[in-house]
């Protein structure tokens, strides 16, 4: 794609989003990664392009917030899956397995975007805010800031994309330790080992081709080839 064809998708897109009608139709993400493969399309164009995601995010995610805040809940509910699992030594039983559950639950809910969130800081990615994208994906998300994210080398942008479907891979077998410490039944131990392969399972038979592992290696690609 020709840097005038870029100009044009942009063009596009720009009177799509100011209309309402979002990014679909508009070639937009083409001419993203056309620019994602030329360092000096880059600089033409990373500031728009961020630009024009931001508008189009402010119109799909359900429910945004402010990166203080949703940081700041994230942190709180990484928090309370740790109460949680505190909570359950005391306990017997089944009290004792959900208390711990409830805890694996947190955790794995608010560890996801944080782990992409603090690893993508570190690797000199921004972000803008938090969001729920909707009712059927209700697991909070981080907002890339997308000139910062244009900026950044393909290969860190790769890492900061699998860097929370790891995290979500290794809480449940981190957790096997503390179920037995904690004298819960065989069966809840079991369940964390199981919980673990299943998401596993879930990242080979999906993720690769529709979440973080899916944007790690398109984000390869573009490192392969720079």
């Amino acid at each position: 794609m020709e840097s005038t064809s870029i100009e044009q998708v942009l063009v596009a897109a720009e009177a799509q989003v100011a209309a309402g009608h979002g990014l679909a139709g508009t070639r937009f993400w083409a001419a993203v990664a056309e620019v994602k493969a030329d360092d000096g399309l880059v600089e033409s164009y990373a500031n728009r392009i961020a630009t024009i995601d931001q508008a189009a995010f402010a119109q799909w995610a359900l429910l945004t917030m402010p990166k203080g805040l949703g940081t700041t809940l994230a942190f709180l509910g990484t928090a309370t899956g740790l109460i949680l699992i505190g909570v359950s030594y005391p306990l017997d039983g089944l009290a004792a397995v959900v208390a711990f559950y409830l805890g694996l639950g947190a955790l794995l809910t608010s560890t996801h975007a944080l782990a992409h969130l603090i690893v993508g800081q570190i690797l000199g990615i921004r972000f803008t805010g938090w969001f729920i994208a909707s009712l059927t994906r209700p697991q909070p998300g981080v907002k890339i800031d997308y000139e910062s994210y244009l900026r950044t080398p393909a290969i860190r942008r790769a890492w900061m994309h699998a860097s929370g479907a790891i995290v979500t891979k290794i809480i449940p077998f981190a957790l096997v330790g503390a179920a037995v410490a904690a004298e819960l039944p065989t069966w809840a131990v079991l369940g964390l080992v199981v919980i673990g392969i299943v998401t596993i399972v879930t990242d080979v038979l999906w993720s690769t081709t529709g979440s973080d592992w899916m944007k790690y290696r398109r984000e390869m690609k573009f490192a392969q080839t720079s």
